[in-house]
């Protein structure tokens, strides 16, 4: 039986820990039947514990210890490594923010510390690491060298590229695409990493595989309606992804009327401040994510591939308190963990944490568009998207 260390920032009702740690202590629901992974949660690294801390109890109920730092939690109190896995989850808690807006949680402090443990003992072991790896691009990218380095597999992101697609849309591995649009919601800098790994989820299958990007802006407010009449994104493919949403604002809420959000002229009304982040790849394709708070209330995508025309998705985020789609997730890392592969690469998400941290920068910078000689990374998707069709 594979033994998991959690190494987190908190451990409470609703926090990211809770959603993906309890799955491993309780089970989760898998392909239409109830699973438990043949694995035990054998100790607990925990940096804060605001009011509703679960952690202390948690472990009295199932039986493992809350260590006072990430090496006891991965030495289990001992002289040497004593787990199979990490789960690293450094998301929600009190942590501050730089000029961008950027949360800087210490998910790359924790993993040096992990790496360090290897490094002492001489095992090192899997590691999965929640949403983007960091802030700073240098340290994601320092994380994802150390892996390679140390040879163990990792796995990082977030539930969007794994949860269920409406319709199941997986483009065809070596396709020509000619552009892409992502509609996101939410607030920066946690939403929009969401949306922009669900565009990259999508667009890294087309020929030639990702190869890095160029450039990227971001523009807010008038600007972004401007650019659409200008060409700069597709009013065709905002179309078709908002077809896809389940939750249309404005009239549809008053009197349950359907809509063309862009037809009808509604967006600029039910948009306050809209948000566009344009990429630049080095393989010329250029991608747009749009933040459209106010006028739907989910992730959808629409790409124009060659020989197939506009193609479309949404992706599922089932409600609070279950979010199953979490469980999505948690079936790849229980994969991952039992058999020492990763369904993905982490350079999915190297790339997305330094797309976003460069867009930030370009909204600090007055929009604008800034050269990315940095984000050149290269990896190719892997045959199946493992998205959750069951």
């Amino acid at each position: 039986m594979k033994r998991i260390a959690i190494v987190t920032t908190i451990y409470r009702y609703l926090s990211h820990a809770q959603h993906i740690g309890d799955r491993f202590l309780v089970g989760y629901p898998r392909q239409g039947k109830w699973h438990r992974p043949d694995m035990k949660v054998v100790s607990l690294y925990v940096d804060q514990k605001p009011e509703g801390d679960q952690s202390a109890e948690r472990a009295k109920e199932f039986g493992f210890e809350v260590y006072p730092t990430i090496a006891a939690a991965l030495r289990c109190g001992g002289s040497k490594i004593a787990v199979d896995a990490v789960l690293l989850i450094g998301e929600h808690g009190q942590y501050p923010r730089n000029d961008k807006g950027q949360v800087l949680y210490p998910r790359y402090e924790f993993f040096q510390q992990c790496v360090e443990v290897f490094e002492k003992d001489g095992v090192a072991v899997p590691v999965y690491n929640d949403k983007h790896l960091s802030y700073s691009f240098e340290k994601a990218k320092a994380m994802v060298d150390a892996s390679r380095r140390l040879k163990f597999p990792m796995l990082a992101g977030s539930s969007v590229p794994v949860t269920w697609r409406l319709p199941e849309l997986e483009l065809p591995l070596n396709c020509e695409i000619d552009s892409a649009l992502m509609v996101g919601v939410g607030g920066s800098d946690p939403m929009d990493y969401h949306a922009l790994e669900g565009l990259q989820c999508m667009i890294e299958r087309r020929k030639g595989g990702e190869t890095g990007v160029k450039a990227v802006q971001m523009i807010e407010g008038e600007a972004v309606w401007k650019a659409g009449a200008e060409g700069r994104w597709s009013k065709e493919l905002l179309i078709a992804a908002l077809s896809r949403s389940d939750s249309p604002q404005g009239l549809t809420l008053a009197d349950g009327r359907t809509q063309d959000l862009v037809g009808t002229g509604q967006l600029p009304k039910l948009v306050k401040n809209p948000a566009a982040y344009f990429i630049e790849h080095r393989d010329g394709l250029r991608t747009t994510l749009l933040m459209l708070n106010g006028a739907v209330k989910d992730f959808t995508f629409a790409a124009r591939v060659k020989g197939l025309g506009v193609q479309s998705t949404h992706f599922f985020l089932s409600p609070t308190p279950n979010v199953t789609y979490s469980a999505c997730l948690v079936s790849n890392i229980e994969d991952m963990f039992a058999t020492g592969k990763a369904a993905y690469p982490v350079e999915r998400t190297l790339i997305v944490s330094g797309i976003l941290e460069s867009c930030l920068t370009s909204r600090v910078q007055q929009h604008q568009r800034l050269e990315t000689p940095h984000l050149d990374v290269r990896y190719r998707a892997p045959k199946d998207s493992h998205f959750s069709r069951t």
